[in-house]
């Protein structure tokens, strides 16, 4: 199964050849910052269509963790087009985080649509740094589609733990693998070294149900869900919480 799993990469590299020798040369990553956002735009909006009644029911539990000033101080992992403000209660007093300064344009039209919400700022860094953010400052954490592209989903959690007050929240919905020795995580395994390139650092095959349950939470709540739209190559999701 490995001999075909490296056959058939090989064969995908040659078929993006041009793509590949683009990342060798340094000249991909620039040109994926820029457009990355344009193609989430277009995803979350088919996304939070298909997914609107379980979003609505993941974080309406949010209403309920206002801390000593009365509102939800809440921060957005991996934010993005700001596709999960819709879905957020009234008053929560929003902090953004991404690598990529290309989203602060679609950012601001999604805060100009929302107004229902306060926006703290939007901090420009990789999750498992978030030193510009106080340790237990936050109500609530919140990651959607952000653990599978991080460089270590287990630091990224434990900043998550860091920023979070006792008893804050941690919520996520995040593709997973598909089954070991499925034919669906066979194509996973041959797609993710060119699919890395074009989601702008997104890995097929984690695992990362395994790296919530190592993290060390006092509570954590999961379920395993279809993926939202099937003609992509990524696997099952998984849709919770978790509890500092």
């Amino acid at each position: 199964m490995d001999t075909l799993v490296r056959l058939l990469q090989l064969l995908v590299l040659i078929l993006t050849l041009p793509l590949h020798l683009m990342a060798l040369l340094g000249f991909w990553e620039p040109l994926c910052k820029t457009y990355f956002p344009y193609l989430m735009a277009m995803l979350t909006v088919k996304c939070n269509r298909k997914m609107d009644s379980k979003k609505q029911e993941l974080f309406s539990q949010i209403k309920g963790l206002a801390g000593a000033s009365g509102k939800v101080a809440l921060l957005e992992l991996g934010c993005g087009t700001g596709a999960n403000f819709q879905f957020y209660p009234c008053g929560c007093r929003i902090t953004c985080l991404d690598p990529n300064p290309h989203f602060e344009k679609f950012l601001t039209k999604s805060m100009a649509k929302n107004r229902h919400l306060e926006y703290e700022r939007f901090v420009v860094a990789f999750g498992e740094d978030m030193k510009q953010l106080a340790s237990g400052s936050m109500d609530v954490v919140v990651s959607t589609l952000v653990l599978c592209s991080v460089q270590s989903p287990k630091r990224v959690l434990q900043e998550v733990r860091r920023v979070l007050r006792p008893g804050g929240m941690f919520f996520f919905w995040e593709h997973v693998a598909e089954p070991r020795g499925s034919w669906a995580f066979l194509w996973q395994q041959v797609l993710e070294p060119t699919w890395k390139h074009i989601g702008d650092g997104c890995c097929l095959t984690r695992e990362t149900w395994k790296d919530l349950e190592n993290a060390q939470f006092s509570e954590l709540q999961m379920e395993r869900q279809p993926p939202p739209i099937k003609w992509l190559p990524v696997g099952p999701h998984i849709m919770g919480k978790a509890v500092k």
